[in-house]
């Protein structure tokens, strides 16, 4: 059955969405809840409710029915995972005339590929695609005769993080 919504049913809910708003926002509220899906009636309390610039938070105390009893934990944060993979990268010299030296941190073990590639972005050269551990990773790889003088680009790719960085041969 579709449900018609007119202005005064709209206005209701909007103010029952502010007063609902407003009893959240507070810094310090107790109020008694209770779980109607579980068995049995379990009454909880909460200690504090506050807001945070990312959201709300709420901290329960456990639930103690008679019979068993039921741990709710005091808190949880979910971290993003944002964290880089690749960092510190150093690429030198430039302009390279017979090697190339490569240093890196890597926050963990992964998959890296270090590879030579034109100014049209074709592989030129692979230096190395292998799994490392993580940590300060320094590999030093000869370029004399292997490839023309020019610019090109070197691109690592550590886990599926790309770095890419113009260089000059000699």
């Amino acid at each position: 059955m579709k449900q018609i919504y007119t202005a005064l049913s709209a206005f209701t809910i909007i103010l029952s969405a502010m007063i609902l708003m407003s009893f959240m926002l507070s810094t310090d509220v107790s109020a008694k809840i209770h779980f109607d899906s579980l068995p049995g009636r379990f009454p909880a309390k909460t200690e504090h409710v506050s807001y945070l610039k990312n959201g709300f938070k709420t901290t329960l105390p456990a639930l103690k029915p008679a019979q068993n009893q039921i741990v709710v934990p005091k808190q949880s944060t979910i971290k993003p995972d944002n964290e880089k993979l690749l960092s510190d990268v150093q690429i030198y010299p430039n302009p390279i005339t017979d090697k190339i030296n490569v240093s890196y941190n890597v926050k963990r073990n992964t998959n890296v590929s270090i590879k030579i590639m034109d100014v049209l972005g074709n592989d030129v050269l692979t230096l190395m695609s292998q799994r490392i551990e993580a940590g300060e990773q320094k590999n030093t790889f000869l370029l004399s005769n292997r490839i023309s003088p020019g610019f090109y680009f070197v691109r690592i790719i550590v886990g599926t993080e790309p770095f890419i960085k113009r260089i000059s041969i000699l």
